[in-house]
């Protein structure tokens, strides 16, 4: 009786724990729609008010109107959208490769994959940035893009790592059915181990979305005209020189974690999924 009690106090106690992380975790986020519901008198108050009152909704009406965020917004969208295709069919055949093929230097070829996870984005960003303006690419959209189909860039090695761990837990017996049919080798990737991949390529989806997203610095660097702006870009320009107008920028930050929030709601099984699956195999 007494092992059972101490398993439900023990249990009890994580929940108290997680429950008060996940308070602290989401902080920022009831702060940043508070702000963006309140009067631009009421942002400063001491001590700060958490409830709006009065809620000002027009801060959304400007928060589009002041700039052309429509057209950022699918600027984005377009850019995100093709760049979740280009890394989730590169590092599922990367991945695929490491975990299903057997050829010469396959562990230190990984090695060497995992190991670009160390290197800082600025050692890379002026050779890349040189490579762009020879191919004439600048101040267009395939610099963002483009990279995703050969696996390169973003987290491509994290996406590659994480569908390996899954890969190696499908079973091989699969795979040699499949050759007694007379089945290949791309034919065993699409058609046996790319449906049984749905949770891991869902997270892959996910990471991808709110990494091209919510990306700045990419953009910032190849984007010049402001009619290509990603969302990103144009939150930078609700700043001023002397005022920020910080309740309508907190307004269009909330509308531009809408589809984050919307996909991750409804791929959250699978999330959960991955997450678990991804470690059980080395």
């Amino acid at each position: 009786m007494t092992k059972k009690w101490k398993r439900i106090g023990l249990s009890s106690l994580r929940y108290v724990v997680v429950s008060i992380g996940a308070v602290i975790m989401l902080i920022p986020l009831v702060w940043l729609v508070s702000t963006s519901l309140k009067p631009a008198i009421d942002i400063f108050l001491e001590p700060p008010k958490w409830i709006p009152n009065p809620v000002d909704w027009t801060n959304y009406v400007q928060a589009v109107t002041m700039i052309d965020y429509f057209l950022f917004f699918r600027n984005s969208l377009v850019i995100t959208l093709i760049s979740i295709g280009g890394y989730s069919l590169s590092t599922s055949l990367a991945a695929y490769g490491f975990a299903r093929l057997r050829f010469p230097g396959r562990t230190v070829l990984f090695m060497l994959v995992l190991s670009t996870l160390m290197l800082p984005f600025v050692t890379k960003m002026i050779p890349q940035y040189i490579f762009f303006v020879r191919l004439k690419w600048i101040n267009t959209f395939l610099p963002l893009t483009v990279p995703a189909f050969f696996a390169c860039g973003g987290w491509a090695a994290y996406f590659i790592f994480l569908q390996r761990q899954f890969f190696l837990t499908i079973p091989f017996e699969l795979e040699d059915a499949a050759k007694i049919d007379g089945c290949g080798t791309f034919g065993m990737y699409s058609r046996i181990i790319l449906p049984l991949s749905k949770p891991i390529l869902i997270l892959v989806i996910i990471f991808a979305f709110g990494w091209s997203w919510n990306d700045f610095l990419t953009p910032l660097i190849y984007l010049q005209s402001k009619a290509l702006f990603t969302v990103s870009l144009g939150l930078q320009m609700f700043r001023g020189e002397w005022n920020t107008p910080w309740n309508i920028l907190m307004a269009a930050a909330v509308i531009s974690l809408i589809p984050i929030v919307v996909l991750f709601c409804l791929a959250q099984r699978y999330f959960i999924q991955g997450v678990r699956i991804t470690g059980v195999k080395g």
